[in-house]
């Protein structure tokens, strides 16, 4: 397992590295979120995928003095682009999972293993019926990269 300190070389886009550092990992934070506006569509050979069109939502300041907006999301599934981006070296793989403090604020997706950089990183987030709140830059999930 990389060190966080080794790992920080590898991403760009860290909003501050102290507060991202984990003792197994980083944590990724929150840049865009999209809600989608009509179905995708999958095949066998992937010839014929389609992603989910989508449209970006903006963050609402709760106070016009605030520097930092939020999102504020009913239920369902919405798709969320992190701050930064992943370079993995061949022999690497990326595996990012939600941070519990995600889950316990009402929101979850699953883990997924990457073999290769991403720019930018994403992923599916479900929002469970009592909705859940997102403040600009906030930390959701857990990056640890494995050599």
């Amino acid at each position: 397992m990389l060190a966080p300190d080794d790992l920080a070389q590898q991403l760009d886009g860290l909003v501050h590295l102290d507060t991202q550092r984990a003792p197994n990992g980083l944590d990724l934070t929150v840049d865009t979120v999209y809600r989608t506006t009509g179905h995708g569509q999958l095949d066998f050979g992937g010839s014929e995928f389609e992603a989910a069109p989508r449209e970006p939502l903006n963050p609402v300041l709760d106070d016009p003095d605030d520097d930092y907006g939020w999102w504020t999301l009913e239920k369902g599934a919405y798709v969320v682009a992190y701050n930064e981006s992943l370079m993995l070296e061949k022999e690497q793989q990326a595996r990012i999972s939600p941070l519990e403090r995600t889950l316990h604020a009402g929101a979850h997706h699953g883990t997924f293993v990457l073999d290769e950089g991403r720019d930018p990183v994403e992923t599916l987030l479900v929002v469970t019926r009592m909705g859940c709140r997102l403040k600009e830059n906030c930390r959701l999930s857990r990056l640890v990269v494995l050599d």
